[in-house]
């Protein structure tokens, strides 16, 4: 049996999580401050720690400093109702074995602690750092909670890291985010959007050039590599390198060296490499237009960031960070959307992801007649899509209706849905082929007794 130590001022919850660990056979002491907690420390040592963030005079990352303090490698798990990327970087950095953003599944916890009481925690040195630019990256959904905490954990490794996504989804916030919270962010973060460049002055953007290399060089050219020195490197949509530029690129990654474009002087580097694509490179690879090798040398941590259609639940928040920058940048009057606007905004598929959210709301706020914006002051093409049975729209509405049931303590909810669910199926089958069962049932899938017994 293991002792565990659960830290929270909020009696409720620190309740609820001592009987879920006492469930599964943990031996269990609460506190309801940081402060008694780190007193008990005198006389006692726990197995793990389990403790919120944000409490009374002592916050959770005091605490965590003063349990490493005392018993260093001590696993402890931080639990908070705020997720953001500032919260979730610091924590890794403070020790914490691991970052919960509240609500969680208790499930979840427990597979947190099983994995905690099995290794060590590895706490961090938090020597040299600097702030995150936690205000450009932001969400509550559990996709941007994960990309905090990959962030949070790599961000010192100086790792190579592949960062993939759709165009708009932030992954040059991603890489800026990685490099202000390394060791390396005294240094710059040199960054290189590889498509913009013409092919045959992309290698002397790359590793620069001596003065009458070719024709134009009238001068010495220091390329990024050079300049990202110690620091960091930026490969934007690095799927687009030519073939002879990647040979090039392996080669420095591999020995830390090049020769600038007509030099003779080869020229060492420390730089961490951070690439970035909208591509498919497995694909790429083995259509043999990107390299295997260089595809691993780059692949050493990956990231996925997810597409806002996938994280409707942050688009509000979105919102609102848009609506306060646009107060400062453009010194434009504040408006309010409806909640319908923001219910289609929910629903759209988002093809340009935040960067076309972004730009929607200042054109909104800019254009629109009055302190509201409405329905009508959307585009044609977003309501049209909105209403498209591909939309998902849908999904938003049954998210809905899903998430207002789990709040008001509804049980058997899932069991309650699916038979609302089935009994429409089979209601709407039957009024597309005019009553006909066996046509129905075929074209749900269902036998003929099965649809009889929804219908019933």
């Amino acid at each position: 049996m293991n002792d565990i130590w659960v830290v929270d001022d909020d009696s409720s919850m620190l309740w609820v999580v001592e009987k879920a660990l006492e469930r599964a056979g943990h031996r269990v002491r609460t506190f309801d401050s940081a402060e008694v907690a780190v007193e008990a420390l005198g006389t006692d040592v726990p197995a793990l720690v389990v403790s919120d963030l944000r409490m009374g005079e002592m916050h959770g990352f005091e605490l965590l400093d003063a349990v490493h303090g005392r018993c260093a490698g001590l696993p402890v798990v931080i639990m908070t109702a705020f997720g953001d990327l500032d919260s979730a970087v610091k924590a890794y950095r403070h020790g914490a074995y691991e970052y919960l953003t509240k609500p969680f599944d208790m499930e979840e916890l427990l597979e947190v602690v099983s994995r905690g009481l099995s290794q060590a925690a590895s706490p961090e040195d938090d020597a040299g750092t600097s702030p995150s630019r936690a205000g450009l990256m932001m969400g509550d959904s559990p996709a941007m909670q994960a990309v905090f905490r990959f962030i949070g954990r790599i961000a010192d490794s100086g790792m190579s890291v592949l960062v993939r996504g759709e165009s708009g989804t932030g992954k040059e916030l991603v890489a800026r985010a990685i490099h202000d919270n390394s060791g390396r962010s005294r240094q710059p973060l040199v960054a290189i959007n590889t498509p913009a460049i013409q092919s045959e002055l992309l290698e002397s953007e790359l590793f620069g050039h001596e003065k009458g290399a070719f024709t134009g060089a009238h001068d010495r050219h220091i390329g990024r590599f050079e300049q990202a020195h110690q620091g960091t490197l930026f490969l934007d949509e690095i799927g687009d390198m030519p073939t002879v530029l990647q040979t090039r690129l392996l080669r420095v990654l591999s020995e830390g060296s090049f020769y600038r474009v007509g030099g003779t002087r080869e020229i060492s580097v420390d730089v961490r490499i951070i690439a970035a694509t909208n591509q498919d490179l497995d694909r790429l690879v083995r259509e043999g237009r990107f390299r295997n090798d260089l595809f691993h040398r780059l692949n050493v941590l990956s990231l996925k960031m997810p597409p806002l259609r996938e994280r409707p639940e942050d688009i509000d928040g979105l919102v609102r960070h848009f609506l306060g920058r646009m107060d400062s940048d453009c010194h434009a009057t504040r408006k309010r959307f409806e909640d319908e606007v923001i219910a289609v905004f929910r629903s759209y598929a988002w093809p340009g992801n935040v960067r076309e959210l972004e730009n929607l709301v200042y054109q909104l706020c800019l254009l629109s007649v009055g302190d509201t914006v409405r329905i009508s002051d959307l585009p044609g093409y977003m309501i049209e899509s909105s209403d498209s049975p591909g939309s998902g729209q849908w999904k938003q509405g049954l998210r809905r209706e899903l998430s207002k049931r789990l709040r008001d303590g509804e049980v058997d909810v899932a069991l309650d849905l699916s038979g609302e669910i089935d009994q429409l199926l089979a209601e709407e089958a039957m009024r597309i082929t005019g009553g006909h069962k066996q046509q129905a049932a075929r074209l749900l899938g269902w036998g003929r007794n099965t649809l009889a017994r929804k219908l019933r």
